[in-house]
Order: structure tokens, then C-alpha cells, then sequence
């Protein structure tokens, strides 16, 4: 078994690919799905649907809500957090960020990591490379 795809639903599909583009992800193609749009995204070694919601409700606050339970957040390894995070500010203009770059250590292994969201509120992790203690 191998992971395929990551499926998001969002209130505006022209919004989110332009954040996912700024992201690194490159549309292949665009389809409808009964009254919706969707489309399929490529990048960071992985494939990404993305669905419009034609009537969005608020979601839950999977970062802030102690008791969420569900998926939680997209994570993404970068070479350079600080510098993806400029490059990501010139491209989109502003990120909405939920956690400033911190070390955090996971096991044996530290790493330098941040949490923006996509224009729908989801968390989206960045972890820089290992660092070395």
C-alpha cells in the first residue's frame, strides 16, 4: 500500500490553488463533481484534491481545539524554514501564522518548525531539516 492523495474541501478552490501554488504544487487537472469544482494538485512528492464546498460552513479549529479529534494538520519539509517563509510572505502577500518557527524535539532528533494555515483555517506544518545538538 503507498499514500495517493490528501482530499480538501474549501470555500474558494481559486483561492486555495493559488496557495497551494505558492506552496509548490502545480495543477494537472481541473474537473466537476456534481455541482462542485475540484481539481488535482501535484508537489512535494505527494498529490492533493482539492473540492469547493458551493455552501461552506465554519470548520472546527483543529490547531486551537485541545479536543479536536480528526485530521490535524499537512506537513512539509523544507531545507530552509525561515527562508520558505519569506518566499511564501512575497507570493501570497501575507500568512496566516499559528505557530512562529521553534525547535522541537521529536525523539532523538530536533527540529526547527512552524504552523501556517491555508485560507481555510487548516493547519499546515514546516519543519526545517534536523538540528544538530
Amino acid at each position: 500500500m503507498r499514500h495517493h492523495h490528501t482530499s480538501i474541501k474549501t470555500a474558494d478552490i481559486f483561492q486555495a490553488i493559488s496557495f497551494y501554488e505558492a506552496l509548490g504544487f502545480d495543477v494537472t487537472e481541473r474537473f466537476t463533481a456534481g455541482i462542485t469544482l475540484g481539481c488535482w494538485m501535484n508537489g512535494a512528492g505527494t498529490h492533493i484534491e482539492l473540492m469547493q464546498v458551493p455552501e461552506p460552513n465554519n470548520i472546527p479549529d483543529p490547531f486551537g481545539d485541545e479536543h479536536y479529534v480528526g485530521y490535524y494538520h499537512l506537513s512539509f519539509y523544507v531545507e530552509n524554514l525561515e527562508t520558505f517563509l519569506q518566499d511564501l510572505v512575497s507570493k501570497l502577500g501575507k500568512v496566516k501564522l499559528l505557530l512562529p518557527p521553534r525547535e522541537q524535539t521529536i525523539g532523538d532528533r530536533t527540529y526547527l518548525v512552524a504552523f501556517i494555515a491555508d485560507h481555510d483555517g487548516l493547519p499546515i506544518e514546516i519543519m526545517e531539516k534536523e538540528i544538530e545538538n
